[in-house]
């Protein structure tokens, strides 16, 4: 019998369709697409390649000098506009804002054919400070209430460059799927007094049958209200409610275990299209007890339709503690 299953941080409500449900090794991809180390290292019609940079749209690199390892630069086509004042307009039912902000492009290497999962500790490591560098000045722009970080790995995930790239981009509003997480995670701290995701955390380390990694600052887990098939949060174990706040110490031990994990997903489903993204406090709230910045992942393994359109529920063809266990090779899929 399928089984209703609640996101305990989001409220949200999923189908575990257990009647229909697939093996972990039916997500296997087939395809005859190349995968990404088979790519060729260089691609010299590649506009993030070395030697194809575009000088005058970079804002940061790391070294400052010599060949690079990290480099930022401008998106070519962004979604909000970098120069222009903050202005409001109100007419009955119109509400509107300028679309001011930054769209950045994070090129997370020199090789044209690897990705996080195929990187080192180190070179994950960069990355994960270059986030936080471009995090911290893009947050310091007063019309900037929400930065978002995210990676789409793909072409099912949003990709339209297969080089190694994340974005970044600053918004001037919190949008209003953050800001329900948000509520629900003071509701949940308003009648129980604690912080929903600390207990999520504490609960997935008891049971530890939806585990992937852990160490000792962080946890992996497929979500029990997994919306979709190998759905995977990463949870700081240290509570803390904004990304821009985590100290190097962090870093470190997120880079291996975010490298251990979307490895396993490399090669257990064969490079499959993935989405990363941090999700972290609005800029201008406070540390507080309620929220907790996290790293969610998700394979784009299925698609939504009609009903999750229209109900908002989403219906999710595979067992998370089966996932988890393909992963943890505990078991084979079959």
């Amino acid at each position: 019998m399928a089984e209703l299953r609640q996101n305990l941080a989001t409220r949200e409500w999923v189908i575990i369709a257990s009647e229909r449900a697939r093996r972990p090794n039916a997500y296997v991809e087939l395809s005859d697409r190349p995968r990404t180390h088979e790519r060729p290292e260089h691609d010299p019609t590649c506009p993030f390649c070395p030697g194809n940079e575009e000088l005058d749209l970079e804002r940061d690199r790391d070294p400052a000098t010599g060949p690079w390892t990290t480099r930022v630069v401008l998106n070519k086509y962004p979604a909000l506009s970098l120069e222009g004042a903050l202005a409001r307009r109100f007419n009955g039912v119109e509400r509107s804002i300028t679309g001011v902000g930054h769209h950045e492009v994070l090129v997370e290497h020199p090789f044209h054919n690897t990705t996080l999962a195929l990187m080192t500790d180190e070179e994950i490591l960069a990355v994960l400070e270059m986030y936080l560098r471009r995090g911290l000045v893009i947050g310091a722009d007063p019309r900037v209430e929400q930065i978002v970080f995210f990676k789409n790995h793909g072409e099912r995930a949003g990709a339209s460059l297969h080089h190694p790239h994340s974005q970044i981009i600053g918004m001037p509003i919190v949008p209003g799927d953050i800001r329900h997480r948000i509520e629900e995670a003071r509701r949940f701290f308003d009648d129980t007094g604690q912080c929903v995701f600390c207990t999520m955390v504490a609960d997935e380390l008891a049971r530890r049958e939806r585990l992937v990694a852990v160490n000792e600052r962080f946890v992996a887990f497929v979500l029990y209200a997994a919306s979709s098939p190998f759905h995977i949060w990463i949870l700081p174990r240290q509570h803390r409610a904004s990304f821009l706040h985590v100290d190097r110490a962090d870093l470190v031990l997120l880079a291996p275990l975010l490298r251990d994990v979307l490895f396993r997903l490399y090669a257990h489903l064969n490079d499959p299209d993935v989405n990363v993204l941090i999700r972290s406090t609005p800029t201008k709230e406070p540390e507080n007890g309620y929220f907790h910045w996290y790293v969610a992942i998700v394979p784009r393994l299925s698609r939504s339709a009609g009903f999750e359109l229209g109900s908002g529920v989403w219906i999710n063809p595979s067992l998370p503690e089966e996932c988890a266990a393909f992963l943890r090779g505990d078991m084979d899929g079959s």
